[in-house]
Order: C-alpha cells, then sequence, then structure tokens
C-alpha cells in the first residue's frame, strides 16, 4: 500500500507532498483564513499574559514569543521584584538570533539547572519540533554560551547534572545507546568537551525497555545533612513500558539495588521517600496515591513503613502528584472537578490537608517555584483555570509552618475573549456497554437549537488525561458561534488507571464507542445535529478520529485528522511505535494482528461507490519522529485511490507537537479552522 510514502526523501513522495500541499492551500486559504491567521498570531505573541516563572538563585526566569521574536527569547528578572508583564525584564538568550546565526531551525524546550551553581544551565532545544534535543550549556549570569561547555549532538536524549563539572547524558547516539523504541538506553558520565561515545558507561537498560533515567539528590547540597555525613543518592529509572518501571539505587560498592515497588506505578522520588501511584491491585487498590522511605541501606524499612494518602471513591482519580522537600502535594480529581491536598513528611503522624481553592476552577496544575529540588524551600505555585475562567496564579507557602496553608493570589491572565452569555456544562453519555461517559460541553453565546456547529475533541489513550484549560484558540471558535466538547473516554486516566486500562489491547473498541457515544448524545439532546459535528483529535487521537471516519461516517460532519496512527499493521516498523505494543498489542502476532485490522483506518476504508465520507482534512508534519509522517500520507493515497477527496497537508517543521514560531503555528490552527468552517459552519445537506 504506498510503502514508497515510508521513504522521506522518494521523488514519489517529495511530489505527492507538494502536490497535495498546494491543493489544500488552495481550498482552505481563504480571507476568513488570513484573518484568523493574523488574529491567532497576535493572540500567541501577546504581552499582557499570565507569566510562570521559575527561580534559579537570585533570577525569576520566563520564555515568551513576540512580534519581533517569533521564535522566542529568555528573560531574566531579580527575584524580589513580581513577574508582571510590565517589570524590568532583561533579555538574556535570543533564540531568533540563536538560530540565524546557525542557519538552523531550534525550538525550546527548557533548561537543566546545575544544583551546585544555579544560573549554570543546559538549555533544551528541540531539532525543529521533533524529538530530537541538543543540550548547551549556558551561563546566566554573564548571558552566554559557555565556551568549551557541553553541546551535545541533536538525538533523543535528556540528562542530570551529577556534579559542576559533569552530567549523566543518555542520548540515543547509535543503535547500540537506543532501546528498540529509539529512546536512550544508556546512560554515560560525560565530562565538558568529551565526545559521548568516548564517556564511561554509568547505567544501561534492555533493548526490549523503552528508556532509562538517572536522578541525583545530594543531602549536603540541600542543606538537610551536615557535610562529611551523607553522600549523593543515585537512583536510575528503566522504564518497561510506557507507566511501567523499576527504580534502583546504587550502593557505596557501586552495585545496584532495586527499590520494593510494583512495576505499574507512576513514581517520584526525593532524599528520603518514594511517592507513588498505583495502576493495578498488586499491593494497593488501584489509583490509590502512597508515600514511603527510600530504603537507603537493603535491611531499612520500605514498604512496611508506607502510608497510604489517598484511595479512590467513584469517579474519583489523581490528576498530579509532587513530591517536595518536606511535602507531598496532589491534585485529585472528584467527579472532574479539582481538590488540592498537602501531606507534611517531617510528622508521620500529620493529617492530609485540603487546600481550598477557588471557586468555578476546572483544572488545577502545582509546580515548584525554585527550578531544582536542592535550591531554595517548599514553595508552591498553583495554576488554575477553566474553559472559560483564565488562568491565575497562586502561591502557598509551605515552607512557612507559622502561616495558615491558605493560597496567595499573585497574578491572573487578561482575559482573551468576551465570555459573557457562554456556559460550560458537564454531561454524561451513555457508550454501548451502558457505561457512563463524562464529557464537557462549551457553549457560544448565542447558537440555534440543533444546528450548532461543534468541534468534538478525544484522545482516549496511553493513561493521557486531557482537561479543561483556558485557550485563547478556543475562545476565537466560540466567540464565532461554535461550541467546543472535550470527551473523556476510556482509554485516558481521567477516572483513574482502570479507566486506561479498561481500553488497552483488545479492549480499544470501548474508546471509540464512547465517543461516538458523546456525538451521539449531543445530537440526542438536540443541540446539533452530526451534519454539525466535526471529531478532532492528534497522535492517538488521529487514530481515534480515522476510526470514526471508517466506522462512523454518518455520525460526523467533518474530520480533523492530525499526526494520526493510521496504520495498525505496520506501527511498529518505525523505531517510537515500537514502545507502544503494550497499549495496543503486537501486529506480528496473530491474535494481536487480527484485532489490530478489524479497526486499523487505512485497512477499512471502502469505495466511494459504496460509500460517502464525511470531509477529511490530514494534517501531518515531515520531521514527525514519534507517528511517521507515512501514515497520514498513506491514509490519503489510499482515499485517493478508492475515489476519495481527503484534504492533506503536511507541514515540513513543528515535529509531533506542531511547534514552531508564532507565523507557523497561527498558519497551522488557521487552516484547521477554515477547514470547519468550509464544512460544519457551512454544513452539507445531511
Amino acid at each position: 500500500m504506498n510503502l514508497h510514502l515510508e521513504h522521506d526523501d522518494d521523488p514519489l513522495t517529495l511530489q505527492f507532498v507538494a502536490e497535495r500541499d498546494a491543493q489544500s492551500e488552495q481550498a482552505l486559504m481563504t480571507p476568513e483564513f488570513e484573518v484568523d491567521r493574523a488574529a491567532i498570531k497576535a493572540l500567541i505573541e501577546r504581552k499582557d499574559r499570565l507569566i510562570q516563572v521559575v527561580r534559579r538563585g537570585k533570577w525569576l526566569f520566563d520564555f515568551h514569543r513576540s512580534a519581533d521574536h517569533p521564535l522566542g527569547m529568555w528573560f531574566r528578572l531579580p527575584a524580589n521584584l513580581a513577574p508582571s508583564p510590565d517589570a524590568p525584564w532583561e533579555p538574556i538568550f535570543d533564540l531568533d538570533a540563536f538560530c540565524a546565526s546557525e542557519n538552523k531551525l531550534w525550538l525550546w524546550r527548557g533548561a537543566i539547572t546545575c544544583p551546585w551553581e544555579p544560573t549554570r544551565v543546559l538549555l533544551c532545544l528541540s531539532d525543529g519540533g521533533s524529538d530530537l534535543g541538543r543540550l548547551l550549556e549556558f551561563d546566566c549570569e554573564t548571558k552566554s554560551i559557555v565556551e568549551g561547555g557541553f553541546d551535545t549532538p541533536p538525538t533523543r536524549c535528556h540528562a542530570t547534572w551529577l556534579s559542576r563539572d559533569e552530567i549523566a547524558y543518555f542520548g540515543s547516539i547509535d543503535r547500540l545507546s537506543s532501546t528498540r523504541s529509539g529512546w536512550p538506553r544508556v546512560g554515560r558520565r560525560l565530562k565538558r568537551g568529551q565526545p559521548p561515545a568516548k564517556a564511561p558507561l554509568l547505567y544501561a537498560t534492555a533493548d526490549t525497555d523503552v528508556y532509562g533515567s538517572c536522578l541525583v539528590f545530594d543531602p549536603v547540597l540541600a542543606g538537610i545533612a551536615k557535610k562529611g555525613t551523607a553522600k549523593p543518592i543515585r537512583l536510575f529509572i528503566t522504564g518497561h513500558e510506557i507507566g511501567n518501571s523499576s527504580v534502583f539505587i546504587k550502593e557505596q560498592d557501586f552495585s545496584l539495588r532495586r527499590i520494593d515497588l510494583p512495576k505499574d506505578i507512576d513514581v517520584q522520588l526525593n532524599y528520603s521517600y518514594c511517592l507513588w501511584l498505583a495502576k493495578t491491585d498488586e499491593r494497593i487498590p488501584a489509583g490509590s496515591l502512597a508515600v514511603q522511605p527510600l530504603p537507603r541501606q537493603a535491611t531499612d524499612a520500605g514498604a512496611e513503613a508506607m502510608r497510604v494518602l489517598f484511595s479512590p471513591g467513584e469517579r474519583q482519580s489523581v490528576s498530579q502528584f509532587l513530591l517536595m522537600r518536606e511535602w507531598c502535594v496532589f491534585v485529585v480529581s472528584d467527579n472532574l472537578q479539582p481538590r488540592l491536598f498537602v501531606f507534611d513528611l517531617t510528622n508521620a503522624d500529620a493529617a492530609i490537608q485540603e487546600i481550598a481553592l477557588p471557586a468555578d476552577v476546572q483544572t488545577v496544575t502545582v509546580w515548584p517555584l525554585h527550578s531544582d529540588l536542592h535550591l531554595g524551600d517548599d514553595t508552591l505555585q498553583v495554576y488554575g483555570e477553566g474553559f472559560l475562567q483564565p488562568p491565575s496564579c497562586y502561591r502557598l507557602e509551605l515552607a512557612n509552618r507559622k502561616k495558615p496553608l491558605d493560597l496567595i493570589h499573585t497574578a491572573s491572565s487578561p482575559a482573551y475573549f468576551d465570555t459573557d452569555g457562554m456556559t460550560s456544562e458537564l454531561l454524561e453519555a451513555f457508550s454501548e456497554d451502558g457505561t457512563r461517559v463524562p464529557y464537557r460541553l462549551v457553549l457560544p453565546k448565542t447558537w440555534t437549537q440543533g444546528e450548532l456547529p461543534v468541534l468534538m475533541y478525544g484522545y482516549g489513550g496511553f493513561d493521557f488525561s486531557v482537561r479543561p484549560q483556558y485557550s485563547a484558540v478556543i475562545g476565537r471558535w466560540l466567540e464565532q458561534g461554535g461550541a467546543y466538547v472535550q470527551a473523556y473516554i476510556r482509554g485516558g486516566g481521567e477516572l483513574g488507571p482502570n479507566w486506561h486500562r479498561s481500553a488497552k489491547g483488545h479492549g480499544r473498541q470501548r474508546a471509540f464507542a464512547d465517543f461516538v457515544a458523546v456525538a451521539r448524545d449531543l445530537a440526542a439532546r438536540g443541540y446539533t445535529k452530526p451534519s454539525r459535528i466535526a471529531a478532532n483529535g492528534g497522535s492517538n487521537g488521529g487514530l481515534l478520529t480515522g476510526v470514526m471516519l471508517t466506522r462512523y461516517p454518518r455520525d460526523f460532519g467533518a474530520i480533523w485528522c492530525q499526526v494520526p496512527v493510521l496504520d495498525m499493521s505496520r506501527f511498529h516498523v518505525f523505531p517510537a511505535g515500537k514502545a507502544w505494543i503494550d497499549e495496543y498489542g503486537n501486529p506480528d502476532e496473530q491474535a494481536d494482528r487480527d484485532y489490530l485490522l478489524s479497526y486499523s483506518p487505512l485497512h477499512n476504508l471502502k469505495p466511494a461507490s459504496e460509500i460517502t465520507y464525511p470531509p477529511i482534512y490530514i494534517e501531518s508534519s515531515s520531521n514527525d519522529d514519534r507517528v511517521h509522517p507515512s501514515h497520514a500520507r498513506r491514509f490519503a493515497a489510499r482515499m485517493e485511490e478508492l475515489g476519495h477527496h481527503p484534504l492533506f497537508h503536511e507541514f515540513h517543521t513543528g515535529g509531533h507537537g506542531g511547534d514552531g514560531a508564532s507565523t507557523e503555528l497561527a498558519a497551522r490552527i488557521a487552516l484547521g479552522y477554515s477547514f470547519l468552517r468550509e464544512t460544519i459552519v457551512k454544513p452539507r445537506e445531511s
């Protein structure tokens, strides 16, 4: 099936992409597109936004794009000043100028702080938006790249500082350094100026694992132990599957000892504790959150000293958890409403405390103020927002036990769109097996019963939870009279580990049935009709939308399919896809292959003489190294062979996440909105 489209440099591939890009641009670059692109670009570049700061030493840091710097600029501000947009921010790294000097596109991915010298960092730069990353040493005091400093080749990588002069470098620099899925397998003790391949081995996982990583905690540096009384703690993590891992501690004799934890967990660690979320009932009920001492010696108390901080009730789950120096922090989703809790690690008998949240907040995210656990104190930043609530930042001073644990408001985002008359509702649909499937419907100010254009988003996989967020882009859609739906279907983690596990492997049909049930529920309630509903999703959500096209074409008026997985027989032939076998099944095993082919969108397309599909816009990226763009190319080509007329566009930067300069980001979104306008806003006859 058009296998030449798997080869990026094949002349036929390049011709196919160029011709389809031109066709989609001719169809979608309308006068309304131009207005949308300009408006969205201005929204991305607004200066009066909520600034989410990070503190390193005596400075606060912020990175953002602007009209003059569409790739972005990194700024610093004295930590004693309020981080408002009009504060005297000082630019320290100009990404646009750096890219111009190298004649290459790099995109910002943050910075890794050196705990021993907090203004010395590793800049994390993505190669054009792909998963290939470059680590570049930068001095925030001198505002310059460190001459002769760390500068690693672009590859899948991550790193941890071991000391002022060494890092634990995990990079997929060659096949032996990578797992079969292409992520780093081998960690090396890398010094400045040393080629990674020459650096001595520090840690290695198996080829069949997904990744390896390292954490370093220094009790002396953190001020919780006296010099000479404690050595740095090195922890190594092996990710066996996505969401399945083992943690090892390095002993004084340099041997590794596995910490007695279940494998099916998400875990956070610090100097003294393990905080972990159970995904099965192996030791505690799935969805429960537990904390236990980090065993320094093989004879130390571990699981027997465990304390369960939370066990889920019906439709409850832990949406985020954080282990700080002396506190555990976790956010519970209680029927999709957030609740915030903290626990004092210095008092084993302490009660778990709930922190009151502002009214109407639909999503809460917590983050430390300081960039590294070794630095500063346990000051916590709490961000609250909703579809119609601009985000606000609050400070929680956990380190000061003399003060009450109340949120202190520090800043709020301006409103990016007029929400007057708009409403957000939490509703439920019933899936084909009777399961109640929650979804949020955001309604515009004015709309006509039964004729409401609906942009319906879903994901449903890999235990990933989608959550309400305040979006200027979605706000523009709402202001133009559209509605927005976020569907919390099985396969995601919104209602806990069992909600995910029920749609893994041969249960994948449940995610598809849940999504179409929401679409049908919208019509049954009288909000809209099928020809006015657009299904939207990316990556695994692109698989979801592909199945909506092939299996439920009469329930949708349009399909916006982004960076999709569409060939379930060959997803594993590309390295990154091998990491998905645990989620989907193994196409090389007959029972799994039969099930995968039963819903694989590429294999379930029918000729135009037999069926009329709703209009589809397939969006991909040439440098997507997570989901290869051939999924999208081959699907579009097969549709054409069968007599259909899909719209296809392959962007040439941005990678899997669709990142890029503000101009490219705005164009990408505006093309999708133009497609919606031409289909469900100006709908076909039902």
